[in-house]
């Protein structure tokens, strides 16, 4: 039976869950929304989420609204290729960064970045300049993990990669696409930033059927 996916372009929530389903080597449907014409709140997708959020996931008759259950979900559904581990020290050990990563990570990063993509911020104000005091501390977390090993997970990309990577991703789009004030925020380079979390980045975009889960209107506006 042919999982069924709902996302949104460039969320981060979606974007881990699509990681979790590459990283097992998953094939699924793709059902994109488009926020800007608020499709996650239409009555068709209400019907499937009531909250209209995204993701959704869909298998005969499970369906999962939320990001780290859809992950949960995908070990025992699907358990070739764990993205909690082996053992029992291992999902501990996993489950730990991810929820981790999961409750630091996103806030630090949309405090710098929503005010640039969405409110169109041009300058490094005193609120910006101490948000992104906080992002580099997340990100020096990440760092001390990726110095010991390859993955967030261990030797193997799992849970805490696929709710890490699509943040750090977007770090790295505003400094690609807003240099100047990404610049003025010290956060204009990743690999000057942390050559570790580089490396890291790398080795995840070469992982196979990860490449389609990169947000479609990055493309679009290449």
């Amino acid at each position: 039976m042919t999982l069924q996916f709902w996302t949104v372009s460039g969320a981060p929530s979606p974007w881990r869950a699509a990681l979790g389903m590459a990283f097992k080597g998953l094939d699924y449907d793709v059902h994109l929304l488009s926020a800007g014409q608020k499709e996650h709140k239409s009555d068709a997708y209400l019907s499937i989420n009531p909250r209209g959020t995204v993701p959704t996931l869909k298998e005969g008759d499970m369906t999962l609204g939320q990001s780290i259950a859809i992950l949960a979900w995908l070990d025992r559904a699907y358990p070739a290729a764990p993205l909690f581990g082996e053992t029992p020290q291992d999902a501990g050990l996993i489950w730990q960064r991810t929820m981790e990563i999961f409750d630091y990570l996103p806030g630090a990063t949309s405090a710098v970045l929503s005010p640039i993509f969405f409110q169109g911020a041009g300058e490094a104000t005193n609120d910006l300049k101490i948000a992104s005091e906080t992002l580099r501390s997340e990100l020096t977390h990440l760092t001390d993990i990726l110095a010991r090993h390859r993955f967030l997970s261990g030797a193997r990309p799992g849970a805490a990669d696929a709710v890490a990577f699509p943040h750090v991703r977007l770090i790295q789009r505003a400094m690609e696409t807003k240099p100047q004030i990404m610049q003025d925020l010290g956060l204009a380079d990743l690999n000057a930033l942390s050559p570790e979390i580089a490396d890291w980045v790398h080795r995840v975009e070469a992982l196979p059927n990860v490449a389609q889960t990169f947000p479609p209107h990055w493309a679009d506006a290449a």
